[in-house]
């Protein structure tokens, strides 16, 4: 998140909360006429995005054609969509962190859905919607967020707060916890936070009555990793946690019985002699939704890691790598088909989508839209 984030990962944005609202649709664009699929691109305003952009998505080639753009939140890096996909949530990666709900009916855009709600910490980087609640990951405080959701899906205060404890051994990032990204399990159970400061993963119990979130375990991973993001194999047996710091993808037991992780291998995400030519940041992982490949966005290289999940995912290999279309991929998206690969380029601003050879899993390089310090692509 933040200055090194937008380098390397950590530090905040700066700025408030922008009073501004939906723009008018942008120039050259197609009026939507609020028929068809839809994608969210979030950007950072601190840094010349628009906030948070909605695109046309056309069916036969996966094209984005934005056609408006909101700025009613500041700097917007993350966003997520309800079980109903009626309204958008989204963080506001700032000093003083909140998160804001827009509805999706309009048919040019989104309109905010009441006023942004504070999470009371710093630099929140991932949220995520579970039953009635909104969780987020914050990765200055080193804590997680949850927030009561209303009937109509707004988010309400105050927030209940997780904090974590413990530092790593990299004295620049590890100082102190990075709360990196927080999402329930498949079962709906439990809610695991990955932090990227203590090298861990913890596993929780959320009370549905007071959002109140109680730690069930912690899995250690190696020291010095800097775990990131992680996403579970379809079966839900397994896990994948993405680590920063070192170009590697942790393979895991999940246990949804006891709410229990364990790390079985890992596997580089970048080729010896690339990982030696630039230090490689990962930052983003999706599983293909007949668990048959993942990919991984590696930053510094620029490239996206394409992984065979062979033995039921138990053994991923690195099959191949390819371009990300842009500088600094910080998220990457699967189309609701799992046909295409959406990676949002924050350094070049813009992003480009693949279409992906269902048999060997590399993505194709099929076009891109410029979208100012693009973070983040979700799609209704």
């Amino acid at each position: 998140m933040g200055s090194t984030d937008r380098g390397t990962g950590n530090g905040t944005g700066s700025g408030g909360q922008d009073p501004g609202g939906e723009r008018d649709p942008l120039p050259g664009a197609r009026g939507a006429d609020g028929r068809g699929r839809r994608a969210y691109i979030g950007s950072f305003t601190s840094t010349g995005g628009r906030g948070i952009t909605t695109a046309a998505v056309d069916p036969a080639t996966g094209a984005l054609t934005p056609v408006a753009a909101t700025d009613a939140l500041a700097d917007p890096s993350y966003l997520a969509l309800g079980a109903d996909g009626a309204v958008l949530y989204a963080v506001s990666e700032t000093k003083r962190g909140a998160v804001g709900a827009f509805r999706t009916s309009l048919a040019g855009g989104l309109e905010p859905l009441g006023a942004p709600v504070t999470v009371d910490a710093s630099g929140p980087t991932h949220l995520s919607v579970t039953g009635r609640h909104l969780l987020t990951a914050n990765y200055t405080s080193g804590s997680v967020s949850t927030l009561a959701l209303a009937a109509d899906g707004r988010p309400t205060g105050p927030a209940s707060v997780l904090r974590h404890r413990g530092s790593g051994p990299d004295a620049d990032r590890q100082g102190e916890p990075h709360a990196h990204q927080v999402l329930p399990d498949p079962s709906g159970r439990w809610v695991l936070s990955v932090d990227l400061g203590t090298d861990a993963v913890r596993v929780c119990s959320l009370d549905p009555a007071d959002g109140e979130l109680r730690v069930r375990s912690d899995m250690a991973l190696v020291p010095g990793n800097g775990p990131r993001h992680l996403a579970f194999h379809p079966d839900g047996a397994l896990l994948y946690v993405l680590n920063e710091l070192r170009p590697l993808l942790t393979v895991c037991r999940w246990d949804a019985a006891a709410g229990a992780a364990e790390p079985v291998g890992e596997v580089p995400v970048a080729s010896e002699g690339a990982s030696r030519a630039v230090r490689a940041y990962p930052s983003a992982l999706v599983v293909s939704p007949d668990g048959r490949f993942l990919w991984a966005a590696v930053r510094g290289a620029d490239t996206i890691a394409v992984l065979s999940l062979s033995e039921g995912g138990s053994k991923p290999q690195l099959t191949g790598s390819v371009p990300s279309g842009g500088r600094w991929p910080r998220d990457l998206a699967l189309d609701p088909a799992g046909r295409r690969l959406y990676a949002a380029n924050e350094h070049s601003g813009d992003v480009t989508w693949f279409d992906v050879d269902p048999l060997t899993g590399i993505p194709r390089r099929g076009g891109s839209v410029p979208v100012p310090a693009a973070t983040c692509v979700v799609f209704d």
